[in-house]
C-alpha cells in the first residue's frame, strides 16, 4: 500500500523539468515559454546574464562600475546578481550603489529605505545624489510649476545628468542600469510613434558613451524579460520596492507598454524580436546641401551658430554642434551650446517667479489701502 502511495506522489513526465529531468516543473518561461523548475531557472537566468556580459565585454578586471539603484525590482536584481556573477567567475569589480533621490514625497523617500537595506545586505557602498543639491529643485516642486504631463520629460533629463554628476564625484567611469528587454523594446516603439529617427538607430546599443565624456553606461539586461527578473526576485525573496511612481501613469511611454503587452500576449517572443529589430535599423546617411555664402569680411566672421535660450537671450558661439560639446553654462557635456538640462531649469526659473508673484499676500490685510492708493491715477 506504501509503495502504492509513494507511486501515485511521483510527477507526470509531462510535468518534469525540460532541462534537468528530474524535479518538478514550477515556471513556465516568458521568453520561450518552457518548462523548469527553480534551480535551473536560476541558473539559466545567470549564464544568460553572464553571457551577455562576457560576449559584449562590459567590464575589465579591477574596474570601479557604479549600480544604479531605484530600490526597484530590476536595480535589487542587478546589484544581487552582478555580487554574485563578480564572485562566482572572478570579474575583479569594484561595486558601488549610486542612488538619485528625486524629491517625490510618498515615493523616493520609501524606495531610498529599500536602497540602504540593500546596502547593507549586500555589503555594498552607497552614494546619494539629490536634485536638491544639484538643481535646486524637487521633483514635486517642478510639477507644481510645470505640470505633470510634463514631469517625465523633466525627471529623464535630470535624471540622466545627475547619474553622470554622481559617477563623477566618485571617480567612476561606469554607470549600469536595470534596464530589461521590456525596456528597449518600448523605447523602439516610441521612436517609431514619435517619428525620432535620430535616437532610433541607437535605442538598443547595450553600452553608450560619448566622446567628450569618459563615462559609459552599459545594460546587462538588455535580453532579460521583465516577467523572468520579478520571478527571480520573489523565489530569492529579494528585499524590493515595488510602487509605481505616482507621476508614471502620465508618461507616454505607457502608450508604448500598452501595445507592446498586447502583442506579446499574441506573440511572446515579440520583445526580443523588437530589439533584434531595432538593432538592425540603419540610417540612410543624407546628402549634405551646398551652401553658398558671401566672401567673409573682416568685422564679419565665417560661420555663427545662433541659439535663442528659453529666457529669450541669444548665444553666438562658431563652435558646430559636434559630440562632446561642453554646456556653456553648467559645462556638461552636450551637443548644443546650452544642455537640455539648464534649458528646462530657466523655463522652471521662471515660472517659480510668476508662482511667487501670483502668491503674494502683501495685498491681504494692512497692505491693502497702501496696495489700492498706488493703482489710483488722477
Amino acid at each position: 500500500m506504501a509503495t502504492t502511495e509513494r507511486t501515485e506522489k511521483r510527477p507526470k513526465v509531462s510535468q518534469l523539468c525540460e532541462l534537468c529531468h528530474c524535479r518538478k516543473a514550477l515556471i513556465k518561461r516568458p521568453k520561450n515559454l518552457q518548462k523548469i523548475c527553480k534551480l535551473c531557472f536560476y541558473d539559466v537566468f545567470e549564464t544568460e546574464i553572464h553571457n551577455t556580459i562576457v560576449s559584449n565585454k562590459l567590464f575589465y578586471p579591477g574596474e570601479k562600475v557604479a549600480i544604479g539603484a531605484s530600490g526597484g525590482k530590476d536595480s535589487t536584481v542587478l546589484a544581487y546578481v552582478l555580487k554574485l556573477l563578480n564572485e562566482r567567475h572572478n570579474y575583479g569589480l569594484n561595486l558601488v550603489l549610486l542612488s538619485i533621490d528625486e524629491g517625490i514625497v510618498g515615493y523616493r523617500d520609501d524606495s531610498l529605505a529599500t536602497v540602504k537595506r540593500n546596502q547593507q545586505q549586500y555589503q555594498l557602498p552607497l552614494e546619494i545624489v539629490s536634485y536638491r543639491d544639484l538643481y535646486n529643485w524637487t521633483m514635486d516642486e517642478i510639477v507644481s510649476c510645470a505640470g505633470i504631463r510634463n514631469s517625465c520629460t523633466y525627471c529623464g533629463v535630470f535624471r540622466r545628468q545627475a547619474l553622470d554628476r554622481g559617477a563623477a564625484k566618485l571617480g567612476i567611469n561606469h554607470v549600469v542600469t536595470g534596464h530589461n528587454a521590456d525596456d528597449m523594446a518600448e523605447t523602439v516603439l516610441m521612436n517609431l510613434l514619435r517619428g525620432d529617427v535620430a535616437r532610433l538607430e541607437k535605442s538598443t546599443a547595450i553600452m553608450t558613451s560619448s566622446s567628450g565624456s569618459p563615462i559609459k553606461r552599459s545594460k546587462p539586461f538588455k535580453y532579460s524579460y521583465q516577467k523572468e527578473i520579478v520571478l527571480y526576485a520573489h523565489y530569492k525573496k529579494l528585499d524590493y520596492f515595488s510602487t509605481e511612481c505616482s507621476y508614471a501613469p502620465e508618461a507616454f511611454r505607457g502608450t508604448a507598454r500598452e501595445l507592446m503587452k498586447n502583442l506579446e500576449a499574441i506573440r511572446p517572443s515579440c520583445i526580443i524580436d523588437i530589439i533584434h529589430s531595432g538593432e538592425n535599423f540603419v540610417l540612410k546617411e543624407k546628402k549634405q546641401r551646398q551652401q553658398f555664402r558671401k566672401k567673409p569680411t573682416a568685422k564679419q566672421p565665417v560661420s555663427q551658430e545662433i541659439e535663442v535660450r528659453a529666457d529669450g537671450s541669444v548665444s553666438l558661439n562658431s563652435r558646430g554642434f559636434v559630440d562632446g560639446n561642453r554646456c556653456e553654462k553648467c559645462g556638461y557635456l552636450s551637443s548644443n551650446k546650452i544642455c537640455k538640462a539648464c534649458m528646462l531649469l530657466e523655463g522652471l526659473e521662471v515660472s517659480r517667479a510668476k508662482i511667487r508673484i501670483d502668491n503674494d499676500v502683501s495685498t491681504v490685510g494692512a497692505a491693502k489701502l497702501t496696495r489700492t492708493l498706488e493703482s489710483l491715477t488722477f
